[in-house]
């Protein structure tokens, strides 16, 4: 048996060889020994030294594709050296697509030398786990879930939480002080009872809608093709398409190879041939990786619009609420220590030293506890409470409309939206393309009359430049075509099989394909070489943009087969034609072929074969959304990466521009004019835009932050990874369901599940009921805790004591307004709310309507309720419990009949629609049985007394005056009405500092002469006087001859 030599033992031999006995043939083997030997020496060094440069051993290089065969002498352990190989570099070179980098590393095979990994068979299989635990694995590392524990947090960092808080404990004290732990619990216990209700419902709410969107973002959407799972290099394949929309936006199919672009990128998908792959990055480390660690680790903290109002309204009622607490607590101390008060038999309850510590500490702790109730009279408890309940039932319906709802606060944005800057593929079209016209030279071929008037010749070659052309194929399911490949190659397929009856099997067999050149994104085009089988003739084929396409010809066919020269006439009458359809919003695709001698791909001296225009159809129910956007004053802005043709005619068609009216200047721009202008020119003229084309993510964020700076509410529509910081910046994210991708669904704050503009006019309407919800509630809250306040307060001073107890008052903030809440939310949202303007950033949240109809109501309550304390005993001859509980009874009453009011702020037809309101109805009745059997029953705990039937009776009745009252209540309080008397007077003062300035400068006028009509033309050219009117100055009383009413510039 042979023994098989390795290289190792005949180096041996040859260092041991006596060079004395060498032969000169042995003697050249051994220069040739060390020659190499010291070759493979320095290639050693050169790679130690190279890895010595690229230093971090904190990050991963390396997996390589998936066959992990231990080659043949191959290594058992990791090698030292890759510890200390920077990641960065790698990770730059492959963000920057950095070819000089790369051909300094020696490209692939150096890099894959670096790294210690076969081209043919990959890293060793036997040191995976080792490479594992010192670079990492190809996973991404998923933030986890926000728990319960930390909203429950977050609820407690509530400024009203933190005041009711300080009052429960404040309130426990004294209660215990003054009746015991057995019945003194009572105020400070219901306190804390009502912020564990606020924060549970709250924190549950917050949790559910986290863990929600979690399983949404498991969802896998398959497409053609793998998607690659990694970063990385090409390093040998075939005709390799890559479809990058998801990371970069473009639509079209970036050609891969080891020359000009060897780059890919995890998350982008195959859409044509194959390759092998070295990967450089794997999980955080990639691309998209640093981009969903980017997007998911800086949460925006950025208030939306109704938190900010929400915020300054609960501070601004907690001032109050303060300030009102510290009078009373002054007032009654003085009262109290300067003897004018006195207890329940009539009594003087200080006096001097006859008055025991305990006594006088029995009594303060009265006080404070009174203070204490006003403190929680004023803060609104249920108001937190409420708005979480109306966001959750809203988003919860919405999820029916084909939104999802991430983040609560969307639902109430959306309605303040004032600018919706949306896509155009998938959101304003279906993306399905299709082709629509056909011309064949300088003629229109109608579709119906394709295969009947073009003659075979011309048939057959258009079929192989579409058939054999194409990075698509056709295959049947049965008697039905299917087709694959981009939107636009199965576009043109289904025209070739279905109006021109191309058979794709007959013509691959009929043919030889030679050579291909896959499309490029520079060049717009694609070409293929073949030979016809039964001729053997060579023939070039190529398509792309008809432009460019156009430029290669100089001859075109007819549909009889006659070849006609393209001189400088015909030439400009082509490209009218690619003109007029891209004004139709068509894409136009040229088709042209060459028979050729050589096997070169030509592209000059061509035939035009024809030119095809394809269209994106716009969305059934686009149109009708963006007029109802329009009409709810909302402006919608198209941002897309196409040519301003076929942008132009899709914004006409879908309504963001009118039809057959000149477009203004500023109008319509393309992305790199918007990029350009100085940031004045850009905050002067983003308000006209309308559509902006050939736009990047870049351009579409700059936009968004124009709009911002400029007070605008601004939602934005999105689908790739590249609109990522656009959805981020914005104050409403809008992510599609369908064709968005998962660092776009990340970035949003509401998920369109169909793709269709028309769920995001829904979205707006629904945005704009939560709005009137919310507004609707803090009407009713406000009317509560503004009559208590008053009640209480006034009681307090004049008397000494409360007729509302903290109980009671709790009773009415938290269970009656949360039922209250729940009522009002669960109104559905109607088309008047799109009739209305925006409300924007800075508007009022109350607005002079609502304080109208809550002063109105309020102080009816008060008048009524003071008129019982004062005067109650003797008017229903009872004792002061049995008063005191009739002032709460009605005052509950009264905010149920009020609850009525408050379902239409303006109109007056309260009960329009309340029979489809099943919910509302269910809860007052709910509301009416725990009133009863809080007065009836929990006498103890609520501080009450049974009452007769006439007592309820009258409670009721008084309590249904709320009704009558709602509706004319600009005869009790219009808040317009004084407003406008006030700004007359106002504006009346103004003209008539004006005037009498006009009167000192009169004998200028006079003393300068002017010439007849000059004082006219320079009264008009300011705006003082419209061009219109006939006007006689007279000089001698230059001051009565401006009208006032008459020059709004004047006024001012």
């Amino acid at each position: 048996m042979v023994k098989e030599i390795q290289p190792y033992d005949v180096g041996i031999m040859l260092h041991s060889i006596n060079t004395i006995s060498l032969t000169n043939a042995k003697k050249r083997w051994r220069r040739a020994y060390f020659t190499i030997y010291f070759s493979n020496t320095m290639v050693s060094i050169a790679k130690n030294a190279l890895s010595k440069s690229l230093i971090d051993p904190s990050y991963s290089v390396i997996e390589i594709f998936p066959q992990l065969v231990v080659p043949k002498g191959g290594i058992n352990e990791v090698p030292d050296h890759l510890s200390d190989i920077d990641q960065t570099v790698l990770i730059d070179t492959l963000k920057n697509k950095d070819l000089k980098t790369l051909g300094k590393l020696n490209g692939v095979k150096g890099l894959a030398e670096v790294l210690d990994t076969n081209l043919d068979h990959g890293i060793n299989g036997q040191d995976l786990e080792k490479r594992k635990s010192l670079f990492g694995s190809n996973t991404y590392i998923k933030h986890p879930l926000k728990g319960l524990f930390y909203f429950v947090y977050e609820a407690f960092k509530d400024v009203t939480i933190i005041i009711l808080m300080g009052c429960a404990v404040l309130s426990l004290g004294f209660g215990i002080k003054e009746d015991g732990i057995k019945e003194g619990w009572y105020e400070g216990g219901s306190i804390l009872l009502a912020v564990f209700l606020v924060i549970a419902v709250s924190a549950i709410s917050n949790f559910r809608q986290e863990k929600q969107f979690d399983n949404l973002s498991k969802i896998i959407i398959l497409n053609i093709g793998d998607q690659i799972p990694a970063d990385g290099l090409f390093i040998d394949g075939h005709s390799l398409l890559i479809d990058e929309s998801s990371v970069t936006g473009e639509s079209e199919h970036i050609e891969v190879n080891s020359v000009t672009n060897p780059f890919l990128f995890s998350g982008s998908k195959v859409a044509d041939g194959h390759s092998r792959m070295l990967v450089l990055s794997v999980g955080m480390n990639t691309a998209w990786g640093k981009m969903m660690s980017s997007i998911t680790g800086n949460e925006n903290t950025e208030e939306t619009p109704l938190q900010a109002r929400l915020n300054k309204l609960t501070s601004s009622i907690g001032k109050v609420g303060l300030a009102v607490a510290f009078l009373v607590l002054f007032v009654m101390l003085v009262r109290y220590f300067t003897g004018h008060s006195e207890d329940e038999n009539g009594n003087r309850e200080y006096n001097g030293k006859r008055t025991s510590v305990n006594e006088i500490l029995d009594s303060v702790t009265g006080i404070f506890s009174a203070a204490v109730t006003i403190v929680v009279v004023a803060i609104p408890e249920g108001l937190p409470l409420a708005v979480t309940l109306t966001l959750a039932y809203s988003m919860k319906r919405m999820m029916k409309d084909q939104a999802m709802v991430r983040k609560l606060s969307a639902c109430e944005t959306m309605g303040s939206a004032t600018v919706i800057c949306t896509d155009k593929t998938g959101t304003l079209t279906m993306n399905q393309m299709t082709v629509t016209k056909f011309w064949l030279g300088l003629e229109h071929i109608e579709k119906q009359c394709l295969s009947n008037v073009i003659v075979d010749k011309v048939l057959e070659l258009i079929h192989q430049g579409v058939g054999l052309n194409t990075t698509g194929t056709v295959f049947f399911s049965g008697t039905v075509p299917e087709y694959s490949g981009s939107p636009t190659e199965k576009a043109i397929l289904s025209w070739a099989v279905v109006d021109m009856d191309m058979d794709m099997e007959k013509l691959k067999q009929s043919s030889t394909v030679l050579h291909v050149e896959t499309f490029n994104s520079k060049k717009k085009r694609s070409g293929v070489l073949i030979r016809r089988n039964d001729d053997n003739t060579v023939h070039v084929h190529w398509k792309g943009a008809a432009e460019m396409v156009l430029e290669m010809c100089t001859s075109y066919y007819e549909r009889d087969g006659c070849v006609k020269v393209i001189d400088n006439d015909t030439r400009t009458q082509l490209e009218n034609v690619i003109k007029g359809m891209a004004a139709s919003s068509l894409r136009c695709i040229a088709f042209a072929l060459k028979q050729v001698h050589s096997e070169s791909l030509t592209e000059e001296g061509l035939t035009l074969l024809g030119i095809v225009g394809l269209k994106d159809p716009c969305r059934p129910g686009a149109k009708k959304a963006i007029d109802t956007c329009r009409s709810a004053g909302v402006a919608v802005k198209m941002i897309t990466g196409d040519n301003v043709f076929t942008a132009k005619a899709i914004a006409t068609e879908c309504g963001i521009l009118e039809p057959g009216q000149e477009v203004c200047e500023g109008e319509v721009v393309e992305g790199v004019e918007f990029r350009n202008y100085t940031d004045e020119e850009r905050m002067l003229k983003v308000d006209t835009i309308r559509v902006m084309a050939r736009s990047s993510p870049f351009d579409k964020l700059l936009m968004v932050q124009c709009l911002k700076r400029k007070g605008h509410v601004v939602a934005v529509t999105g689908d790739g990874t590249n609109d990522a910081p656009a959805l981020k910046e914005a104050d409403i994210g809008l992510s599609m369901g369908i064709q968005g991708t998962e660092v776009a669904k990340q970035s949003s704050d509401i998920v369109i599940l169909d793709d269709d503009i028309a769920s995001v006019s829904t979205v707006l309407m629904w945005g704009r009921c939560v709005y009137n919800n919310i507004q609707k509630f803090i009407q009713f809250q406000l009317t509560v805790n503004v009559a208590a306040l008053v009640i209480n307060f006034i009681a307090a001073v004049t008397s000494g004591s409360v007729p509302l107890t903290a109980v009671q008052l709790l009773w009415v903030n938290l269970i009656m307004d949360t039922l209250g809440a729940l009522a009002l939310a669960t109104e559905r949202p109607t088309n008047e709310l799109l009739n209305k303007p925006p409300v924007g950033r800075v508007e009022p949240l109350i607005t002079n309507i609502m304080w109208r109809n809550l002063c109105a109501q309020s102080l009816f309550q008060i008048i009524v309720l003071l008129t019982f304390q004062f005067k109650g005993k003797a008017i229903f001859n009872v004792n002061e419990r049995v008063k005191d509980t009739i002032i709460f009874n009605t005052f509950v009453l009264c905010q149920v009949f009020n609850e009525f009011n408050s379902r239409k702020l303006e109109k007056r037809n309260i009960f329009k629609g309340i029979h489809k309101n099943r919910l509302f109805l269910g809860i007052i009745g709910m509301t009416i049985v725990l009133q009863i059997v809080m007065v009836e029953l929990l006498k103890k705990f609520a501080d009450t007394e049974r009452l007769n039937g006439l007592q309820w009776g009258i409670c009721i009745a008084v309590a249904a005056l709320s009704w009558p009252i709602g509706w004319k209540p600009e005869k009790v309080f219009n808040i317009e009405e004084w407003y406008e008397s006030w700004s007359s007077r106002r504006n009346k003062a103004r003209r008539k500092a004006s005037l009498l300035q006009i009167k000192k400068d009169e004998k200028e006028y006079k003393r300068s002469k002017p010439r007849v009509g000059s004082v006219e033309e320079d009264a008009a050219d300011v705006g003082f006087l419209s061009e219109e009117e006939d006007v006689v100055i007279d000089y001698d009383n230059l001051h009565l001859a401006f009208d006032p009413e008459k020059s709004p510039k004047f006024n001012c």
